[in-house]
C-alpha cells in the first residue's frame, strides 16, 4: 500500500488526560482523508504531533515508509507537512503578508524582499478565491480573513501533505464550496490532505476515507462512499444523534430587544459598517442574523453588547434604553453574550476553568466577601456547571482554559452565559467548530431557553443553522438588513442571493 504518512501507535498524554491512546492513522498518497471525532477526542492533538508541535510518549511516524522524527514545525515544513490550525497561529501586530512569509522570508543584501512574495500571495488569493488585503494588520481583520491568511500561508510553502484543522468553521457557504473544489484539485495534483471537520456533509462531499476517534481512542476507518451520515455520527458520539433541531411552535411575547436606526461608523474610513439597522427580538423567539462574514455582524454585536460605541440610533432592553451603558451594566440588565472569538472576548486563557465560569459574577455576595473571593463557593459553583453542561477538562475546575479543546472552551462560555438566567441571549456562531453531538446539545439549549420565554439573537454563517433553529431570519449585507424572512418559507438558494446582495425584500421591524 502506498502510504505517504503513517502514524503508528501514537500516544500523547497531558496532566490528567490521555489525549491520544495508541492511535494509528495511515494517509494514502493523493487522498483526502477526514479525521472525525467529538470535541476533545484528540484530533487536533494527533495532528499537532504530526506537525511537530507535540512529541508523543510512544509511537512512530513514517513518511514514504521511512521513520522520521518531527522535532518541530520547521522540521515538519522541511518534510513537506503544512497545517492550518483551528486556533490561528498568527502574529496580531503583523500584516497579512508578513504572517504568510514568516519563517520562509526572501532577503536581498540582508534586507527583506517582499515584492516577489506579494505577487505570489496576490496570485494565490485570486486563484483560490481567497481575496485578502496583504497590508491589513491581523488585529484589525475579521476571523474569516484570519482563516484565509492561514490557508494562504500553507499554500505559499508548497507543502505536499496538507493538514486542515476545521478550515471551514468561519467560511460562508460559497467559500466552503470553493474550498472543497480547491481540495479536490490539490488531491488531483498529488497533494495528500488530512481534513479535520465536524461537518458530515463536508466529509461526504470531498473525503475518500474517514478515521473516527472517540475520547482519545481509535474507533475505525471507513470508506466514505460506503457510510451514511448516521453511521459516521454514531461512530463519533457512540449513540444515535438527531441531525435536525426540533422546536415546538410558540407565539412570541413582549419585545425584549428593540434596536432602532442603529449606526456604527468605521473609525478609519468614516463609512457606516452598521447602517441604520432596526429590528426587534421578542420573548420566546430566536431571531437569526445571517450573512457573509465581514458584512457588519461583528460590529452590530459589539454595539449591542457595549464593546463598541454607536454613532446613531438606540438600543432598548425590556423597555430600558441601554445605548450608552457599559458592558457590565448591560449584563446586569439581563443581556448575555456568547462571543464570536472565544479567545479574544470569551475567556481569559491563563485563568483556570473555575475563574472563567465566574467572570461575570465574581462580584456577587455569593462569590466574594469584603472584596476577597470565596474560593470554596467559586469552585463548588464551577464543578456544578462542569457536570450540568458536560464540560470535559483534565483537572476539573482547576484546568487552565488554554489547555482545553475548542469545543469544551465553547461549552464553558455557554454554561456561564446561560446560567446567569438572562432575558436576552446574544449567541454569535455558538456552534463554530463543534461536533454534531455538541451542536445538537447547544441547539437544544437555545430552544430550551426560547421555551422559558427568553429572547435569543443568533448570529450565524451556517445556512442550516440560520434556517433550522430560528423563528425569523434577518439577512445583513454591507451593514444593512436586506431581508426579513420566515425560515419555513425560504430556500437555501434564495437566502444565498440575499447574502450576496443580489436580492432584497421588504424588511419589517
Amino acid at each position: 500500500m502506498d502510504y505517504i504518512i503513517e502514524m503508528l501507535g501514537i500516544t500523547k498524554k497531558f496532566p490528567g488526560i490521555i489525549a491520544n491512546d495508541n492511535i494509528t492513522l495511515q494517509l494514502k498518497r493523493g487522498e483526502i482523508h477526514a479525521l472525525l471525532g467529538e470535541n476533545g477526542a484528540g484530533k487536533s492533538t494527533l495532528m499537532s504531533v504530526l506537525f511537530g508541535l507535540y512529541q508523543p510518549e510512544s509511537g512512530v511516524i513514517k513518511k514514504n515508509g521511512e521513520t522520521v522524527n518531527v522535532t518541530g514545525p520547521n522540521e515538519a515544513t522541511r518534510l513537506g507537512i503544512g497545517m492550518v490550525h483551528q486556533h490561528f497561529k498568527l502574529v496580531h501586530n503583523f500584516t497579512v503578508l508578513e504572517n504568510i512569509v514568516l519563517g520562509c522570508e526572501t532577503t536581498k543584501n540582508g534586507f527583506l524582499s517582499m515584492d516577489e512574495a506579494r505577487q505570489k500571495v496576490v496570485s494565490f488569493s485570486k486563484e483560490y478565491g481567497l481575496e485578502i488585503d496583504p497590508d491589513a494588520v491581523i488585529s484589525n481583520i475579521t476571523v474569516g480573513m484570519q482563516q484565509r491568511t492561514e490557508i494562504l500561508k500553507m499554500l505559499y510553502r508548497s507543502n505536499e501533505i496538507l493538514i486542515f484543522d476545521e478550515p471551514t468553521a468561519v467560511l460562508t457557504p460559497q467559500e466552503i464550496t470553493d474550498l472543497m473544489r480547491i481540495m479536490k484539485n490539490l488531491a488531483a495534483q498529488g497533494k495528500s490532505i488530512l481534513f479535520i471537520t465536524h461537518k458530515l456533509n463536508e466529509i461526504q462531499a470531498v473525503a475518500d476515507r474517514c478515521t473516527v476517534l472517540r475520547k482519545g481512542k481509535y474507533i475505525g476507518t471507513v470508506n466514505v462512499a460506503e457510510a451514511t451520515k448516521e453511521d459516521l455520527s454514531e461512530m463519533m458520539v457512540g449513540r444515535k444523534v438527531s441531525l435536525e433541531a426540533e422546536k415546538p411552535d410558540l407565539e412570541p411575547g413582549a419585545v425584549i430587544l428593540d434596536v432602532s436606526g442603529l449606526t456604527v461608523k468605521n473609525r478609519q474610513t468614516g463609512k457606516n459598517v452598521v447602517d441604520n439597522v432596526s429590528f426587534k427580538v421578542r420573548e420566546g423567539e430566536i431571531v437569526c442574523v445571517a450573512g457573509i462574514d465581514g458584512n457588519g455582524q461583528s460590529e452590530l454585536v459589539y454595539a449591542l453588547t457595549g464593546l463598541l460605541k454607536t454613532d446613531g440610533g438606540s438600543i432598548s432592553l425590556c423597555g430600558k434604553d441601554i445605548s450608552h451603558e457599559n458592558v457590565r451594566s448591560r449584563g446586569l440588565d439581563g443581556m448575555a453574550h456568547i462571543p464570536e472569538d472565544r479567545h479574544r472576548h470569551g475567556l481569559v486563557l491563563d485563568y483556570n476553568l473555575a475563574y472563567n465560569l465566574v467572570l461575570q459574577r465574581y462580584f456577587e455576595p455569593r462569590f466574594q466577601k469584603r472584596g476577597f473571593l470565596r474560593y470554596g463557593e467559586v469552585y463548588a459553583y464551577a464543578e456544578g456547571l462542569i457536570e450540568k453542561f458536560d464540560i470535559r477538562s483534565g483537572q476539573g475546575a482547576k484546568t487552565a482554559a488554554r489547555s482545553m479543546s475548542g469545543g469544551n472552551q465553547q461549552k464553558a462560555i455557554i454554561a456561564r452565559e446561560i446560567d446567569r438566567q438572562p432575558k436576552l441571549l446574544i449567541a454569535v456562531q455558538p456552534t463554530r467548530g463543534l461536533d454534531v453531538g455538541a451542536i445538537e446539545y447547544i441547539h437544544e439549549r437555545l430552544i430550551e431557553e426560547r421555551g422559558k420565554g427568553k429572547g435569543i439573537l443568533l448570529i450565524s454563517l451556517e445556512l442550516e443553522e440560520a434556517l433550522g433553529v430560528s423563528d425569523r431570519t434577518l439577512v445583513i449585507f454591507e451593514g444593512e438588513i436586506v431581508a426579513d424572512v420566515d425560515p419555513k418559507e425560504v430556500s437555501y438558494q434564495e437566502l444565498g442571493l440575499y447574502m450576496a446582495g443580489s436580492r432584497r425584500s421588504e424588511v419589517t421591524a
